[in-house]
């Protein structure tokens, strides 16, 4: 086991394929990543199609060359090693196994390759197919696999190795909804048990949160943040941040203060909203400021019979079972809450709005950058 380390990581793809005199280059997939790993941690690379988490794992990998920049595996400078010399075990979304070979036959490939002892492959076989619970498929051709199956078995070929560092790039993509929740768990448990630092690539950021210990969120191949789940979802350092994490995402809308007898209040182009200021805004804001104000579904409240909350009318209303989404208008923005209220609402009615305003978020309106109190 050893841990990761990647100092002003760059990587730049060329235009065209062909290399020419004075030849015009893209903006950079990869862009000056700092980013540390410690020993027995899963670190998730989370964010959209294309903002460079998975060429930053190929170029971890060493499938992918470096533009710029150092990556170290444990204390080793691995920029220049082969994939084969680097310690690392692989798992991508492509289940790539061989359709000629038993799953037997399919996680032993590598040790078979190195030319390990008989006796000791089947040590690690007998050992690695019950954590991933395929040891009862050991015999089967992956013609018979299900997608599950076949994730199973790649997964076990990649641990097989006894890696320094594994490496997975969505391996959950390619499974409907009921195998992904159940694959989560597994690779849940089999990182708990195996104690081995990973590195897992992902756009779901329900299997970021449920899985790693640490999350790196990308865009345009920027880093924005490196922290805990509960960092990255309770105290988001910018609006692409806030908005991408979180299902349903936070509200985000644009907010002008004013203030009335020395208190002040969000308000909202042409709605009747009002929200009032919590007090550790006060030093940042003032009467006609603008920016953005972020607030989770589940921190937007239906109000009592008695409560002072602004009346809005319902424009949407979802019922999951285990819980309600009802969305309203606030000028042309839809502002979504989440509520176990039993109540079946309409288009049309009529419910009273609270804000826990303790839970509430600023971002510059033109940088998108967290305002801090």
């Amino acid at each position: 086991m050893a841990g990761l380390r990647i100092e002003h990581l760059y990587k730049r793809y060329e235009n065209n394929g062909k290399k020419k005199k004075n030849a015009v280059q893209n903006d950079y997939a990869v862009n000056d990543l700092n980013l540390v790993c410690e020993q027995g941690e899963f670190i998730a690379l989370l964010g959209p199609s294309g903002c460079g988490k998975t060429t930053t794992l190929r170029m971890t990998a060493g499938l992918e060359d470096i533009t710029k920049g150092d990556i170290y595996i444990g204390d080793t400078l691995v920029n220049k090693l082969h994939p084969k010399d680097r310690h690392i075990g692989l798992a991508f979304e492509d289940y790539a196994m061989y359709p000629p070979l038993t799953v037997y036959d399919n996680i032993a490939f590598n040790l078979k390759a190195k030319g390990v002892d008989k006796a000791e492959i089947d040590k690690r076989v007998q050992e690695i197919a019950p954590l991933m619970q395929c040891d009862d498929l050991l015999d089967k051709m992956p013609v018979k696999l299900s997608g599950g199956q076949k994730q199973r078995v790649n997964i076990a070929r990649a641990i097989i190795r006894r890696p320094e560092l594994l490496l997975m790039d969505e391996p959950l993509s390619h499974l409907d909804g009921k195998a992904r929740q159940a694959m989560r768990t597994e690779i849940k448990r089999l990182i708990n048990d195996i104690k081995c630092t990973t590195v897992y690539v992902t756009h779901d950021q329900l299997e970021a949160m449920s899985l790693a210990d640490k999350i790196a969120i990308i865009n345009f191949g920027v880093l924005q943040q490196f922290g805990t789940p509960a960092q990255v979802y309770d105290d988001p350092v910018n609006e692409f941040v806030a908005s991408f994490i979180g299902e349903p995402p936070m509200n985000i809308l644009e907010t002008t203060i004013t203030a009335d007898e020395g208190h002040f209040f969000f308000t909202f182009q042409d709605s009747n909203l009002k929200i009032a200021v919590p007090e550790r805004y006060h030093n940042v804001v003032s009467a006609g400021f603008r920016c953005k104000m972020g607030v989770r579904p589940m921190d937007v409240l239906i109000g009592g019979a008695d409560s002072v909350g602004t009346p809005e009318e319902v424009a949407t209303f979802e019922n999951l079972g285990d819980e309600r989404r009802i969305g309203i208008h606030v000028g042309e923005a839809l502002l979504m809450l989440i509520t176990d209220d039993e109540t079946r609402y309409k288009s049309g009615d009529i419910i009273k709005l609270e804000v826990r305003g303790e839970k509430t978020h600023l971002f510059d309106i033109e940088t998108g950058e967290r305002i801090r109190e």
